[in-house]
C-alpha cells in the first residue's frame, strides 16, 4: 500500500459540524415498526435540515441512516456511515424497546468521547422507546459521559407519526448548541495587543481556552496594524466607497470640524479594512483590539484614532458592501468578553453581539429622584420603575444592529447613529466615536464569561434580560450621568435584583445577545463543562418550558457544579 498525497490548493475548508441521525430499534420488532422507526429517524433529520443554520447564513449538514441499530453488526455498519460522512453529533430517535450495549453503547464508542449525544423520543407505550431511552441515559450515566434526553410527544401510532412542536423546540435547541461546541474546535480568533490597562478579568487565557473549547487565540502585535495604516495597505477604491456609504447614510450625523477630522475619520474606516483582510487571511472567527492604552492615549508615543467604528462593524450584520455575518469582536481586547459574544452569537445563527461596560445600575429611588429633579412624572407601573435597569454604555464594540428592531428596514437603523468626535480625555488620538440608544423590547439573554484559576474552569454569570426604552427626558438625562456619546442600552435583568447585579457581576463588561433560551444556553453549558452561574434569589433551580432538565450524570454524582468540577479533574 503506498501513501497518498494530499491537493495543494491551499483552499481553506473549517471541519463543520454533521449531525447523524439514528433509529435504535428492538431486533425482534415486525415490519411495520421498522418502518414506522425509519420514518422516525428520517423526520427527525429533516426537522433539524430544515431549522438549523450557521452563521454565515448557510445551513447546517444532516445525515439520517434507514439502518435500524439493533445489534451490533448494525451499530457498525451505521458507526461506519457515519463516520465516512464525518458525523460528530448524534441525535438518536428510538421507538422501540431495545437493549443499550449492542446498539447505543456499542454504537457510541466508535466516535470521539466528547460527541454530543442526545436521544430523542416520544412517550409511547406500546413499543416503549421511552424505556429504552430511560436503559441508555442510566448506562451511560454510569461511566461518566454526558447525554441529554428529551422525552417528547409523538402518536402511538400510525407509519409517519409527526414529532409535536414543543419536543421539535427541544431537539433544536440542543442541535445548536452542538453545533455551536463543534463549529468553533480548532478555529481560532485573533487579538490585537497585551491585556488593556492591566484589566485581569480581560487576560487570555491561551491554554484552558484550548483546552476548553479547542479554540486558538493569535496574538498580533499593535505596530503591524499601525504600520499598515501608515503604509495605506488596503484597496483605496473600497475606502472611498465605503466613505461615500457613510456620507450617505448618516450626513452630517458625522461630526466632522476640518480636514484633519475627515482625515482620521477615514483612518478609522481604513483599519475596519485592513483588519477584516487581516482576520479573512487567518480565517478568523473573532476579534479583539486593546485599544487604551497603547493605541489612542499614551501620550508618550503618537495616538491614534479610535476604533470604535471598525469594532462596531465587526458586530454587526451589515457594513458598506451590505449584509454580511456578524463577527464578533470586543474592545480592549477583552478575550472573556470576546469568547462571551462569540458562543452567544452561534447559539443563536449569527445574531449580533452587544458589548457594554456594566456601567451605573439604576435602582428604583435613584430612578425617582433623578424624575423628580428634572421634573418628570412618573406613573410607578413600568417594570423599570419597579425593579431598576443597568444602563451598558460603552465607547466601542456596540453593534449598530442594537440601534434598532430585528427586521427593521436599515434606513431605520442608521438614522439613529451617530459619530461625535471622541473624548479628547481618553482618547487624545481622536476620531470618532459611535453612538445611540438601543430600543426597549429587546429580548435575549445578557451575560458574561469568567475564569478562576482555582477550580480551572471557565463560568459563565447569566440571566435573562429585556431592553427597555425611557421617556425622552429621563432617558437624556440617564445618558448624561456617564459618557453621553457613547452607545447606552438600558438592560432589566429577569430574575437578578439590582443589589444581586451590582454585587456578583464578574467583570466591568457584560454583554447580551436577541433570541436566545436558557435551555439552549444551558445545553451548551453542559457540553463545554463551563459553571452556570445564576445566583439570584428569585430564580428557580428548574422552570419547566425554559430550563433544560438536568442530565441525570449531574444528579448521580452531587449536582450539576459538582460534577463539571469532578470531570474538570477537581
Amino acid at each position: 500500500m503506498k501513501a497518498i498525497k494530499t491537493g495543494s490548493s491551499g483552499n481553506f475548508s473549517p471541519k463543520s459540524p454533521v449531525i447523524g441521525v439514528f433509529a435504535p430499534c428492538d431486533p425482534r420488532i415486525d415490519k411495520k415498526s421498522r418502518s414506522r422507526a425509519s420514518a422516525i429517524a428520517r423526520m427527525a433529520a429533516d426537522i433539524l435540515a430544515r431549522r438549523m443554520k450557521l452563521p454565515d447564513g448557510s445551513g447546517v449538514r444532516v445525515v439520517y441512516s434507514e439502518t435500524l441499530i439493533d445489534s451490533e453488526k448494525s451499530a457498525d455498519n451505521v458507526a461506519g456511515q457515519f463516520n465516512g460522512e464525518g458525523v460528530n453529533i448524534l441525535v438518536g430517535v428510538p421507538d422501540t424497546w431495545s437493549f443499550p450495549q449492542p446498539t447505543l453503547i456499542s454504537f457510541m464508542q466508535q466516535f470521539p468521547g466528547d460527541t454530543p449525544l442526545n436521544l430523542t423520543c416520544g412517550n409511547s407505550g406500546p413499543k416503549p422507546g421511552v424505556v429504552y431511552t430511560h436503559a441508555c441515559s442510566g448506562a451511560v450515566a454510569q461511566f461518566g459521559k454526558l447525554m441529554h434526553i428529551n422525552i417528547g410527544t409523538w402518536p402511538d401510532s400510525g407509519e409517519t407519526p409527526p414529532m409535536t412542536e414543543k419536543t421539535a423546540e427541544a431537539l433544536v435547541d440542543w442541535a445548536y448548541a452542538a453545533v455551536t461546541f463543534k463549529a468553533l474546535q480548532g478555529r481560532r480568533v485573533v487579538v490585537f495587543g497585551h491585556d488593556s490597562m492591566g484589566m485581569e478579568t480581560a487576560l487570555a487565557h491561551v491554554i484552558p481556552t484550548r483546552k476548553t473549547f479547542g479554540i486558538e487565540i493569535t496574538r498580533l502585535d499593535m505596530k503591524l496594524l499601525s504600520d499598515m495604516l501608515a503604509k495605506k495597505a488596503y484597496d483605496r477604491n473600497e475606502l472611498r466607497e465605503m466613505r461615500g456609504w457613510f456620507d450617505a447614510g448618516f450626513g452630517k450625523r458625522i461630526e466632522i470640524r476640518d480636514d484633519s477630522d475627515s482625515e482620521r475619520f477615514n483612518s478609522s474606516l481604513a483599519m475596519y479594512l485592513i483588519v477584516r483582510d487581516l482576520m479573512k487571511d487567518l480565517n478568523a472567527v473573532g476579534g479583539g483590539f486593546m485599544s487604551q492604552l497603547e493605541w489612542g492615549s499614551d501620550t508618550r508615543g503618537i495616538p491614534l484614532p479610535v476604533a470604535d467604528i471598525m469594532e462596531s462593524l465587526f458586530n454587526s450584520t451589515f457594513d458598506h458592501n451590505g449584509s454580511k455575518p456578524p463577527l464578533p469582536y470586543a474592545t480592549e481586547a477583552d478575550i472573556q468578553g470576546l469568547l462571551t459574544m462569540l458562543f452567544f452569537s452561534n447559539l443563536t445563527g449569527g445574531n449580533p453581539p452587544l458589548f457594554m461596560d456594566f456601567r451605573k445600575v439604576w435602582e428604583p429611588w435613584e430612578i425617582r429622584q433623578l424624575a423628580d429633579k428634572k421634573g418628570i412624572k412618573l406613573t410607578g407601573k413600568t417594570n423599570w420603575e419597579k425593579k431598576g435597569f443597568v444602563d451598558g454604555d460603552n465607547s466601542g464594540s456596540a453593534s449598530f444592529d442594537w440601534a434598532g428592531l430585528p427586521g427593521e428596514p436599515l434606513s431605520g437603523i442608521l438614522k439613529r447613529i451617530s459619530f461625535p468626535l471622541a473624548d479628547t480625555g481618553y482618547f487624545p488620538g481622536m476620531g470618532n466615536s459611535v453612538s445611540f440608544v438601543s430600543p426597549g423590547g429587546l429580548k435575549g439573554i445578557a451575560g458574561r464569561m469568567a475564569y478562576s484559576s482555582l477550580s480551572g474552569i471557565f463560568s459563565m454569570v447569566w440571566d435573562k434580560a429585556e431592553t427597555v426604552e425611557l421617556p425622552g427626558k429621563l432617558s437624556e438625562a440617564v445618558c448624561r450621568t456617564s459618557n453621553y456619546t457613547w452607545p447606552h442600552t438600558f438592560v432589566v435583568p429577569e430574575y437578578a435584583t439590582m443589589t444581586e447585579y451590582k454585587h456578583y457581576a464578574p467583570a466591568n463588561h457584560f454583554h447580551m445577545i436577541r433570541e436566545l433560551s436558557p435551555a439552549r444556553l444551558e445545553y451548551w453549558l453542559d457540553m463545554s463543562n463551563v459553571l452556570s452561574v445564576t445566583p439570584w434569589a428569585q430564580r428557580p433551580s428548574f422552570s419547566e418550558g425554559e430550563d433544560r432538565p438536568l442530565p441525570l450524570l449531574y444528579l448521580l454524582n452531587g449536582g450539576e457544579a459538582a460534577t463539571k468540577l469532578r470531570l474538570a479533574g477537581r
